[in-house]
């Protein structure tokens, strides 16, 4: 990964989108079906593109908003369609080309009463708190590209359990919406936007209150109040600036606001590691202005676009979304007595190994999964896992009676959560990550990503264990060969090496033409480069065996 060299530097005008052009492309540009890139495809968070490029225009959204529509009615859903938006320059017209399409269907749409954001795990818990209670099951749809540039949409759906689609739901949208694509849209209903607003199907929410009223069931709110911490929030523009407000008046704490302003091209922001404008809170080139507050505050906590990921930022810097989940997972599983004994840990196959240290240290059972935070749905859902964290700084946990607060990535909860550790131990994160590694081992964890061709990635996606013709990485025995998750048997999409003292994973990437190369080791750095070094070499042999 070559570092761009004005990598967290502050954004100049040449790097800011022409808003009109933007949304003239959404509207003009036609997607053409028989180009893969411009089809509806839904990744581990829903369809993602830019107008510029074809791929997320006024047809992707008139034709998956249909698509979701059909599936509501094939699966008997009748209860409201819950709709939020971030702040991205696209998200606002695809918004009204998706409440033409909803209205038109005659689904009950339940929007921000104020016309303004919604936060991703808003969404994810207006479901839930709605299918608590009723009969009629409830569902929603967040229109967001996440952490994306600002020329960039996204267009999400959530099933009545309030998470993130699995991959039956998903392609079966993609395969309507991309059939209606081919059709040149026949079979879409829809209906002008201002007779659409005024539907009778159509009602205002309160998302803010509902969510903040809430926040005491999940997050210890003595434990904040009279706390004399200093703690700036940095919403970074996006879905949750409304939010914070509320949520310090409500629960009685001293918050600063920082990137609490709405502007699409984001040009108050730090180029990230590539020199695009990238809203990534878990990127130090992306923070770097928050983390030279560092200094000033016991705390600088920041949310990406729709709030499903968290970023902290303590006087030691910004803090490694592993070492947060590690700490977070060793403070809430001491902390909260109303969970069950048998309660687990969930992670993603890709994150730290030392939250498998953590979670023996704390007698809990681990739960490893693919890559996606759908795979922790079932498990929140039903109250068997207490926290799902993935290595991308997104998590999120119980409520404190043990029963589900969301079942999507809550990076709101996880800025409040460092809030109450800090005041409740008198330890920040970092100072708490620190104790845990001076008993359980210090990893050294890196990614990088490779050139890989189509071929290659279509190989390294179907590998076997039996394809690795080895026993040793970095001269220690391999003890484990993964090409399924240890948690649920499902398909990582790759491999993982395991060691007692490193390992690595690697995996295709779904979007570009590279495989993402995840390693880590208990020994250092000159020991995590070895490890870089023999996983690439064991790719490359496994793609020259399959003459790619």
């Amino acid at each position: 990964m070559t570092l761009h060299a004005r990598a967290g530097q502050p954004a100049g005008p040449e790097d800011l989108i022409d808003q009109a052009a933007l949304e003239r492309a959404y509207y003009e540009l036609r997607p053409d079906p028989a180009i893969t890139t411009q089809r509806v495809a839904f990744g581990t968070s829903g369809h993602r593109g830019s107008p510029l490029a074809g791929t997320f225009n006024e047809a992707h959204i008139l034709t998956t908003t249909q698509a979701i529509c059909d599936y509501r009615a094939s699966q008997g859903i009748d209860g409201p369609l819950f709709l939020g938006r971030d702040t991205h320059a696209v998200s606002g017209p695809a918004l009204a080309t998706a409440l033409e399409v909803l209205a038109a269907n005659e689904v009950e749409v339940r929007i921000d009463a104020a016309s303004g954001y919604t936060p991703t795990p808003v969404i994810s818990h207006a479901i839930l708190g709605w299918n608590r209670e009723r009969s009629r099951r409830a569902d929603g749809i967040v229109i967001t590209p996440s952490h994306n540039p600002p020329a960039d949409g996204g267009f999400k759906y959530n099933p009545p359990h309030g998470g993130p689609a699995d991959t039956a739901i998903t392609r079966w949208i993609e395969d309507r919406a991309n059939a209606l694509l081919e059709a040149n849209w026949a079979g879409v209903r829809r209906m002008p936007i201002a007779r659409a607003r005024a539907a009778d199907s159509v009602r205002g929410h309160d998302f803010i209150g509902t969510y903040v009223e809430d926040l005491d069931a999940v997050i210890d709110v003595e434990a904040l109040r009279g706390a004399k911490l200093r703690v700036a929030i940095a919403p970074l523009g996006g879905a949750g600036v409304a939010y914070w407000g509320p949520i310090a008046e409500r629960l009685d704490i001293a918050l600063e606001i920082v990137d609490g302003g709405v502007d699409p091209t984001f040009a108050f922001m730090t180029l990230d590691w590539d020199g695009r404008i990238r809203m990534d809170c878990s990127s130090p080139h992306a923070m770097a202005k928050l983390v030279g507050l560092r200094d000033r505050y016991d705390l600088v906590c920041a949310n990406d676009t729709d709030n499903d990921r968290h970023g902290i930022v303590t006087p030691a810097g910004l803090m490694n979304p592993n070492h947060y989940l590690a700490a977070a997972i060793a403070y809430l599983f001491r902390h909260r007595p109303g969970w069950n004994a048998g309660v687990a840990v969930g992670k993603t196959i890709v994150s730290s190994s030392i939250i498998d240290r953590v979670a023996a240290d704390l007698g809990r059972p681990l739960v490893e999964v693919p890559v996606g935070f759908k795979w922790f749905v079932d498990g929140l859902h039903a109250g068997t896992l207490g926290f799902g964290g993935e290595e991308s700084a997104g998590a999120s946990f119980l409520r404190r009676d043990g029963r589900v607060w969301t079942t999507d990535k809550d990076g709101i909860i996880m800025d409040l959560l460092a809030i109450e550790m800090t005041a409740r131990t008198g330890s920040d994160p970092a100072a708490i990550y620190s104790e845990l590694t001076s008993r359980l081992g210090a990893p050294v964890y890196a990614r990088i990503d490779a050139p890989a061709t189509h071929a290659q990635k279509a190989v390294l996606g179907a590998l076997e264990p039996e394809q690795i013709p080895t026993t040793m990485l970095d001269g220690s025995p391999i003890r484990a060969l993964l090409t399924r998750a240890p948690g649920n048997d499902a398909a990582i999409g790759g491999i993982k090496v395991v060691s007692d003292t490193g390992w690595f994973a690697a995996r295709p990437s779904g979007t570009e033409d590279v495989y993402k190369l995840y390693a880590e080791s208990f020994r250092g750095p000159e020991q995590l480069a070895r490890i870089q070094a023999e996983a690439q070499a064991i790719v490359a042999r496994a793609f020259a065996a399959a003459g790619v």
